[in-house]
């Protein structure tokens, strides 16, 4: 501490002429003569400013480079020219002594603390311990901390009991890549770092503990997206014994609303009950299951009305829409939506208009002439209304119509209400479906959760008919969590591999804690996990959960700042019996 008197956000007009020694950063130094300079001191609380009358003084700060760390005693006076736009701009230090506790060895910096934010994203992060000194940017990690211990709080004021579980366990399918640790002491074996705390908390419900919680760090091998950061995440992980769906639900709804409300950019949050929506509803009418609802558009269903009007690329497909009323947008502004459309979807997405005059214009309104009462009528136009169209298969046509219900609603005020969070929970999803890769049948969520209907409908129901007690929590378009009842049945448990052809000694051998515990009779369970980086991200108003993470990887999940990945002594290799083989290049 140096023995400081107060921090560099705390002196106020009522310490005039108190003696004083402050401790921060040299942020900055304005020149004035060879005997007059004021200087900003920083600290992790704010600033201060120094101001230098002599000419012993001047030269002693002339002489050092910006980013050094100083020690400052001296006394407290009015100031004649008042800053109001920080806290300390009513009083000024006059140094007696200034002394240097860490020397910035450096003249010239890689970015201006102030302005890190501008600078390009992997320098930022290679020197993420300058770019942390810019305070808004620490402040982020402020209101990360802030969020984080008003969860932990209110989960405790729920009865919920903190435990914290394994982080070397075993490789799990959990849907994404594990990050592998080898072992040293079990030749050609190996740790994994969990996914989720999934089975563990599964099996602290078995042992007989009713609420369990964690802020909990979860490793994924998986590429980065704007709201995904690649390696590791937290997630606000929770389990409730004989519990349902409605029980979770209820917890989170009490849970996070206050939360957001009180840190969130925005001041408005749902109330509950958060809003319901079924995954098949949620596709039909917004096109994905993280709608946003403060969109007020809602996606339509085409085909009747546009499939046989001769345009080729609407022959045989599902035909989507997406109404904009009172549409102002230029051409150049549709022509960049379609384009971002493209971009965004891989697909096309066509348009016309229905003009002041009531006649259908621009785009494809060529061929909807014939068609027009019946276009008009079919998706209720009035004049002055924009259309934009996908086209494809269901899924691909509901997906391209959910983009264009996302950029058409960033367009104007009128089809989005922006400043509030929109919390909704979606619902019913497929326990199975064809996977896209393998096409063959897969889970559509979590192996282990409770199909609706028990055994009799993995019995007696079509698989792909089959519905799960699965939910996602969704806020402002951004999935913040899956959850799920869970199947703590071992014989409903083994049907439901068997579907996916895994016989019972596949799930003995895949869980065999899990399937044990279970054999010792379970209670009902459920849970899910909030993503706490996203939660955050939504909370500060960020576009990159990478802003909110103190040491995040790069785009490549790359840790630029410590060198990681890396290479490792052979000797490392040896003990824990690796031996890299590299890929020969093919000529």
């Amino acid at each position: 501490m140096q023995g400081r008197t107060h921090n560099c956000g705390e002196l106020r007009l009522s310490d005039a002429g108190r003696q004083v020694k402050l401790v921060g950063w040299f942020e900055n130094l304005r020149k004035v003569s060879k005997n007059l300079g004021f200087l900003i001191l920083r600290d992790f609380y704010g600033t201060t400013q120094i101001v230098a009358e002599t000419e012993e003084i001047m030269e002693q700060l002339s002489g050092m480079n910006y980013e050094t760390t100083i020690c400052v005693e001296g006394v407290v006076r009015e100031r004649s020219s008042k800053n109001n736009k920080i806290p300390t701009g009513e009083i000024e230090v006059v140094p007696e002594k200034v002394e240097v506790l860490g020397k910035c060895r450096y003249n010239e910096l890689p970015f201006q603390i102030n302005h890190s934010t501008d600078a390009d994203e992997n320098i930022r992060l290679k020197y993420r311990y300058l770019d942390l000194r810019n305070p808004s940017v620490k402040e982020k990690m402020v209101l990360r901390s802030k969020v984080v211990a008003e969860l932990r709080q209110s989960m405790n004021s729920h009865d919920f009991l903190e435990i914290t579980t394994p982080i070397l366990t075993c490789s799990s399918p959990e849907g994404a890549r594990d990050y592998l640790v080898p072992s040293r002491n079990h030749p050609g074996k190996f740790y994994a770092l969990p996914q989720a705390p999934q089975q563990f908390k599964q099996l602290l419900m078995a042992s007989g503990f009713d609420r369990y919680f964690q802020i909990a760090p979860c490793f994924r091998d998986e590429d980065a997206r704007a709201d995904r950061s690649p390696g590791e995440f937290y997630q606000l992980d929770m389990e409730m014994a004989f519990a349902s769906q409605e029980d979770v639900f209820e917890i989170l709804e009490d849970v996070l609303p206050p939360v957001f409300s009180k840190y969130g950019i925005y001041k408005e949050a749902s109330k509950p009950p958060f809003k319901r929506i079924a995954f098949k509803e949620a596709m039909e009418l917004y096109g994905s299951d993280k709608p946003d609802l403060r969109i007020n558009l809602l996606v339509q269903d085409a085909t009747d009305c546009l499939a046989d009007c001769g345009f080729e690329p609407f022959a045989g497909k599902t035909i989507k829409a997406v109404v904009a009323p009172g549409f102002t947008g230029t051409r150049k502004a549709i022509d960049k939506l379609c384009t971002e459309v493209e971009v965004q979807s891989a697909q096309k997405a066509y348009w016309f208009r229905l003009d002041d005059k009531g006649e259908l214009v621009g785009g494809i309104s060529k061929f909807l002439q014939e068609k027009k009462d019946v276009v008009v009528a079919a998706l209720h136009l009035n004049p002055g209304d924009f259309v934009c169209v996908a086209a494809g298969d269901l899924k691909t046509a509901q997906k391209t119509a959910g983009v264009i219900r996302k950029l058409v609603g960033g367009m104007s005020d009128a089809y989005m209400k922006k400043d509030c969070y929109e919390f909704c929970w979606i619902v019913d999803f497929p326990m199975y479906e064809i996977g896209e890769e393998s096409g063959e049948l897969e889970f559509c969520h979590n192996p282990f959760s409770m199909p609706q209907g028990g055994l009799k409908a993995l019995e007696e129901t079509d698989p792909l008919d089959i519905l799960a007690y699965q939910y996602d929590l969704v806020c402002n378009g951004v999935e913040l969590s899956s959850g799920a009842v869970r199947n703590h049945d071992p014989e409903i448990m083994v049907k439901a591999f068997n579907i996916v052809g895994l016989g019972e000694d596949d799930v003995k051998a895949k869980f065999p804690a899990m399937y044990n515990a279970f054999c010792y009779g379970a209670p009902p369970h459920a849970g899910i996990a909030p993503g706490v980086d996203r939660m955050v991200m939504l909370i500060a108003g960020e576009e990159s959960i990478r802003e909110i993470i103190p040491f995040p990887m790069n785009k490549n999940a790359q840790d630029v700042m410590m060198g990681a990945p890396a290479e490792v002594e052979d000797q490392q290799l040896k003990d824990v019996h690796i031996q890299i083989v590299k890929e020969e290049k093919s000529e």
